[in-house]
């Protein structure tokens, strides 16, 4: 029977069909953080269960920490010291692999775990963070849980769930110049709606999907969440492997060769089927920007605020008036001609080495325009002793970047960092939710190049008028 790679991983997984609707399913790697791991491990233990194998649940401090230099476990955010402190212990006392503030390996983790080769092609893994997806981009068949859902995966090593649907989305052809994975996630977003993917399991493929690089393909299957998508999946080839190879957890010698020997016949059958199944053409992808106050509410950045009528087949009366109002627009106004207040270059999407690198690139020699904040947070501490090797850095700072450590807190408020009430915000983020990055803030989504090209320009800017 033909199957696609979703239903291949699945399969292997399934422990016990549990009634009508659900199934008991193996879980290879559990990733907490210290905003819901001290939570979940601290409820484990009052409920007297141990965690089933520790050596495959790892914890990262991530989402409450500050991105200021000199960072310490205190936070702006009140009780955040104790959500710190209280995951470092438990952590600990659990046995488990611990990725503390002070460690080399520390970062937001769906920019470590790939890093670190704990996800790896064909594995389940699960996070209490919606962004987990982000890892299907490697094979693997990962989703974000909440932490009830945690403490059962921690005691059990599985979960029992509703098994998803599935959905093919090929991208014929090739991105254009300048045109990047997050562009074509804002398209996707814009053509099919924010709840376009509700239930589902995205497989993205083509020649487009192919011809990204492991990093471009995390981004894309990263904000297959805000697709309200169970998760996204990516089939594993050579660029995964070279990508993998080395990595602290990935296996190695004679295991390394038969896992790759594995992981290649995770691929879609060719006459495997779908619940919905979609093509793309990437010549018909530009440069995207967001205008309100939802992923799908996304153009190309030489067009203009769109009126009801443009897109009333996504958005309601209701919505829409709501995004305008919020975001201080008025339909027909030339996107370029938006001045911000302030840059943002980070998250889980984009906050990886190639990204400070094509940024990097558009700064170089350059300056961020007078009164714009622009703030550049790596996602890991190893993408920025990477990025300081090649003096990324001091191009960032030269041009008048902040330079921080690694962390999720500028990116959706969680740890009391913001930027300034109503500011107009350019940024790199996959949320672009009213208050998202601090009080009455307006997001915009985009690629890190049009970040830094907005940033210098002053206002929302096409990156492809400043390349070199």
């Amino acid at each position: 029977m033909s199957e696609n790679i979703f239903e291949k991983i699945w399969r292997s997984h399934v422990v016990a069909e549990v009634g009508t609707d659900a199934t008991l399913v193996l879980i290879d790697r559990v990733f907490l953080h210290e905003r819901t791991g001290s939570v979940a491990l601290k409820s484990l233990k009052e409920a007297g269960r141990a965690i089933m194998a520790p050596a495959h649940v790892f914890c990262t401090m991530d989402h409450i920490v500050d991105t200021f230099p000199g960072r310490s476990d205190k936070t702006l955010m009140p009780t955040g010291t104790a959500f710190i402190t209280e995951t470092r212990a438990a952590a600990h006392e659990a046995g488990i692999t611990l990725f503390d503030l002070d460690d080399e390996r520390q970062g937001i983790v769906h920019v470590i775990s790939p890093e670190q080769g704990i996800v790896l092609p064909g594995l389940t893994l699960v996070c209490p963070d919606s962004h987990t997806c982000t890892q299907g981009a490697f094979g693997a068949l990962a989703w974000g849980i909440g932490s009830t859902d945690a403490e059962h995966a921690l005691a059990t090593s599985t979960l029992r769930i509703k098994k998803p649907k599935t959905m093919r989305i090929t991208v014929t052809g090739q991105l254009g110049e300048g045109v990047t994975a997050k562009d074509l996630a804002l398209y996707l977003l814009a053509r099919y709606s924010a709840g376009g993917g509700k239930g589902h399991v995205i497989e993205y493929a083509g020649p487009a999907i192919e011809a990204l690089e492991m990093e471009a393909r995390m981004t894309l299957c990263n904000m297959a969440t805000e697709f309200a998508a169970f998760s996204a999946v990516i089939a594993p080839d050579d660029k995964t492997f070279a990508y993998l190879k080395g990595r602290p957890y990935a296996p190695k010698g004679a295991d390394w060769d038969l896992a790759v020997e594995n992981w290649r016949a995770l691929r879609s059958d060719t006459d495997a089927s779908y619940d919905k199944d979609y093509v793309v053409d990437a010549a018909d992808v530009g440069p995207m920007i967001t205008w309100g106050t939802s992923p799908q509410h996304a153009t190309t950045i030489d067009g203009k605020v769109p009126s009801f009528a443009e897109v009333s087949d996504r958005d309601s009366r209701e919505a829409y008036d709501r995004a305008m109002t919020y975001m201080d627009l008025v339909p027909g106004t030339p996107l370029q001609d938006l001045k911000i207040d302030s840059a943002f270059i980070g998250s889980c999407t984009n906050s990886r080495i190639s990204d400070l690198r094509r940024a990097a690139a558009i700064l170089k020699g350059r300056k961020v325009a007078a009164g714009v904040k622009a703030i550049c947070v790596p996602g890991s501490m190893a993408v920025k002793r990477a990025a300081e090797a090649e003096g990324l850095d001091v191009i960032f700072k030269d041009a008048g970047f902040e330079w921080r450590e690694a962390g999720c807190s500028m990116c959706f408020f969680a740890g009391g960092e913001s930027m300034a009430r109503r500011a107009r915000v350019v940024t790199s983020t996959n949320r672009n939710f009213e208050s998202r990055q601090g009080p009455e803030t307006r997001s915009h989504l985009a690629s890190p190049e049009m970040v830094a090209a907005s940033a210098i320009a002053g206002h929302l800017a096409d990156p492809r008028k400043l390349e070199r």
